[in-house]
């Protein structure tokens, strides 16, 4: 039925006509992309004098902080949507003391960069990662098993705490991507106590336990020294959990919410972008990139092409804005 009903259509209807030039593609294409749904991660090391390329992040590396405003010109320059900042510190402890610091990497490269583009949004990382010694996402506490795993409520302060000194700095939003129950409500609650009511809040809600990081690790010096982060980040088999938590966080107060990763998570995207009236972001990580950046030095595929057309799939899928260290090359293309 289905083939006669279209042999009836045929020479009639002729999808091609809308294909034969670049001009008439263009008109009718469904899914946009341009440098401002575009924001560049950057790592912001307190001890580096000079960039530290990351060996496994081909064209990406580890910034000083003095590298802060003119990475912010660039950025802004490239017409970036913008730019979310992760910092790495002089000394680490078992609570993440450093990311409650106001003369830390972050909050020091969130001043001068505000400073040297005043237009450029600024986002910070909310976790404590980066700045515990035990490379894990929380405060540990010994289980009754006798294990230690993260305490889940009381890290909550100490994100609070972050999320404040950020805010304070100048940060235009915080993105907690700890995955801690409750975390919104803790940053809205502290950040409105201090009168940052306007202070937006762009959630990881819906981020998985997922072999792309790898790269990551590196970049941000947060490798776990023992275990996993599968008891607070989301099994990458399970699709009906990230709707509970993208609920969740709309309902503590997040004003946009974040799937991490992306490619491998496409049906994702869509399915949070169904039952939300939230803007939503997308992070295309580390690994993600890499791959990208391994296949084409080997000359199996053209980047340019590869980039744009991954980065397009991410938005057809819902992703109003991506996260994405292929950004400053992407504009590049885009403006031809």
């Amino acid at each position: 039925m289905r083939g006669a009903k279209l042999a009836r259509v045929f020479p009639t209807q002729r999808p091609r006509r809308l294909r034969r030039t670049a001009a008439i593609r263009t008109l009718v294409r469904e899914t946009t992309l341009s440098p401002s749904d575009l924001i560049l991660p950057l790592f912001f090391n307190e001890v580096l004098d000079a960039p530290r390329p990351i060996s496994t992040m081909p064209g990406v590396s580890q910034l000083p902080v003095s590298a802060a405003a003119e990475t912010a010109r660039i950025a802004q320059a490239a017409g970036l949507g913008g730019v979310i900042l992760f910092g790495l510190p002089r000394t680490k402890d078992a609570i993440g003391s450093s990311s409650y610091d106001p003369e830390g990497p972050v909050p020091r490269a969130v001043r001068a960069m505000k400073d040297a583009a005043p237009d450029l949004v600024v986002i910070t990382d909310v976790c404590v990662d980066e700045y515990t010694d035990h490379g894990h996402c929380g405060v540990l506490k010994a289980n009754l098993r006798g294990e230690l795993e993260v305490d889940n409520d009381a890290t909550l302060s100490i994100l609070a705490k972050s999320a404040l000194v950020h805010a304070k700095a100048g940060a235009d939003i915080v993105a907690p991507s700890d995955m801690m129950d409750g975390r919104v409500a803790a940053l809205r609650k502290a950040l409105d106590g201090e009168g940052f009511s306007e202070t937006p809040i762009l959630s990881y809600a819906v981020k998985y336990a997922s072999s792309f990081y790898g790269p990551f690790r590196e970049a941000a010096d947060c490798a776990p020294k023992f275990g996993d982060r599968s008891g607070y980040q989301m099994d990458p088999g399970n699709a009906r959990e990230a709707l509970l938590e993208a609920r969740l966080d709309e309902d503590e107060g997040a004003d946009m919410l974040m799937v991490k990763p992306a490619l491998p998570y496409l049906d994702i995207v869509a399915r949070v972008r169904a039952v939300t009236t939230l803007p939503i972001g997308a992070y295309n990580v580390s690994g993600e990139y890499a791959m990208i950046k391994a296949a084409a030095a080997a000359n199996m595929i053209d980047e340019r092409r590869a980039v744009l057309e991954l980065l397009t799939s991410i938005r057809r899928a819902g992703a109003d804005f991506i996260l994405t260290y292929h950004a400053l090359d992407a504009a590049r293309w885009m403006r031809g």
